[in-house]
């Protein structure tokens, strides 16, 4: 088994914000290409642009990292912009992480078979 976590959120937004949205999400994107933890960092968002899902996929050890100091200081505006209604966590994250995620209500899922390339 890899030592990866992946997190996959579903958010909701009103679709007359999108436009304000997508672009601090092009600031967040930016920042976090830079991070060499972070494996895949994708958005996507159905036609009516009022429900958005990101997949994160980081490396063991750079969660934390990513949710300090890149994702930190757009957090405030990125959630007045939208509710999440739901994230789930496949891996093995640890406590503090968890402490963290635990506040976006984060369901864990532990891998017990298959692989990832």
């Amino acid at each position: 088994m890899n030592h990866e976590i992946v997190c996959v959120f579903k958010l909701v937004l009103d679709s007359c914000n999108f436009q304000t949205f997508e672009k601090l999400i092009a600031q967040i994107v930016n920042a976090t290409d830079k991070e060499l933890g972070t494996l895949t960092y994708l958005y996507s968002v159905n036609d009516e642009k009022n429900s958005v899902h990101i997949i994160e996929r980081y490396k063991e050890n750079s969660l934390l990292s990513h949710i300090d100091t890149t994702f930190s200081p757009f957090a405030e505006e990125f959630l007045s912009l939208v509710s999440i209604t739901e994230l789930t966590v496949y891996g093995h994250p640890n406590q503090e992480e968890k402490s963290r995620l635990d506040k976006f209500g984060a369901q864990y899922l532990t891998p017990f078979n298959g692989f990832s390339k």
